[in-house]
């Protein structure tokens, strides 16, 4: 008979996933899981299978909980504000959690593009939010809030390659202040 779990595998997950992303997935070592887990060996790879694995469900309970948030904001208000919103609401007012930036840009810094199943994830959610930003461009464009002369997907690729600058300032140590500014100034390169 199996031995029934003896801890919280969503806490668990939870914890795993804060150390993945603060060190990423080669900095982060199987006693570094254990530890923040607070589980054994045989309970992780039990509950998760090996290292690689648990971070690949870390890394798409991460995007699912982010790229929820992203078209949250992005639908709230009109287009521009919708899109200052996406961009603003990137940035922790709280130094630490700053300082992580994205898990998702960060695994892009570690992999590249030399792993096809992150890269499959990847572009499941980053092809979503690209497709949501796109319509609040043509939907402000029709407003008149947005310049018409734009093209709808490269000012998409504007706002997405923007998020992603954004997170690496963060991560770099940018302040709140500097990176509402830049999320403000990208918006303002929108308007009509």
């Amino acid at each position: 008979m199996a031995r029934p779990r003896e801890f919280d595998r969503d806490a668990a997950l939870e914890k795993a996933l804060r150390v993945f992303w603060a060190k990423g997935f080669a900095a982060t070592s199987t006693d570094d899981l254990r530890e923040a887990m607070g589980i054994g060996r045989q309970s992780l790879y039990g509950a998760f299978g090996d290292k690689r694995k648990l971070y690949l469900e870390a890394l798409d309970a991460y995007q699912k909980r982010t790229t929820s948030a992203h078209l949250k904001r992005l639908s709230a208000g009109n287009p521009i504000e919708g899109i200052k919103n996406l961009l603003s609401g990137l940035v922790a007012e709280e130094d630490e959690e700053r300082a992580l930036g994205c898990m998702g840009v960060g695994s892009v810094g570690e992999f590249g593009v030399t792993d096809a199943e992150l890269n499959e994830r990847r572009n499941v959610f980053g092809e979503l939010l690209s497709r949501e930003i796109t319509a609040r461009i043509r939907e402000g464009q029709q407003q008149g809030s947005i310049a018409p002369k734009l093209d709808p997907g490269e000012a998409a690729a504007f706002v997405l390659v923007t998020m992603s600058g954004l997170q690496v300032a963060a991560r770099g140590g940018a302040s709140s202040t500097h990176l509402k500014a830049m999320a403000r100034f990208a918006t303002e390169r929108l308007k009509n």
